[in-house]
């Protein structure tokens, strides 16, 4: 299995560093030197860690083969995504790879249907879950304890407790 584990920004010195906007809750084990992934757009790849470093609290990376400030340009905005078995799971039991959470189905804590788990937003404050209601309206649910207090993985799904205004069909209040 596949997953996005970082997306590459903008080049940083002259000797093909880039900034990395991080999409992994286990950068160390994904992002270090000697890690090979494969690239979205594919061409770009795959695309092999030389180097890694934190400055002022953005993660830099070197890329074999890429030398200069023109080269980081060049792979500037793409995905980079790692292989990974798909019965990994995180070594914390409160977290979540992405691909657990797609297609779960989404019921309050009273059983009623909500809808299905569609895509997870990473904010910087919090993660969304992007819930695709059966009508093909959608709800943006904050993916935190208060409100989604129990995710079952062999029931294949996901229990909230809405705040007033969560599930209005015109919005929160």
């Amino acid at each position: 299995m596949q997953l996005v584990v970082a997306r590459i920004g903008r080049a940083h010195g002259i000797k093909g560093e880039v900034t990395v906007e991080v999409r992994t809750d286990e950068p160390e084990q994904r992002l270090g030197p000697g890690a090979v992934l494969h690239t979205d757009p594919a061409e770009r790849g795959p695309l092999t860690i030389e180097t890694g470093r934190v400055h002022s609290g953005r993660l830099l990376l070197r890329f074999e083969g890429v030398r200069d400030r023109t080269g980081a340009e060049a792979i500037r905005n793409t995905l980079l995504i790692a292989d990974i078995d798909p019965e990994d799971t995180p070594e914390d039991p409160e977290e979540y790879y992405d691909h657990q959470l797609i297609d779960l189905e989404v019921v309050t804590t009273e059983g009623v249907v909500v809808g299905r788990i569609e895509e997870i937003a990473h904010l910087p404050a919090q993660d969304l879950l992007i819930v695709r209601r059966a009508d093909g309206g959608e709800v943006l649910v904050p993916f935190v304890t208060e409100i989604v207090p129990e995710i079952d993985l062999d029931e294949q799904r996901a229990v909230i407790d809405p705040p007033p205004g969560l599930l209005a069909e015109d919005g929160p209040e």
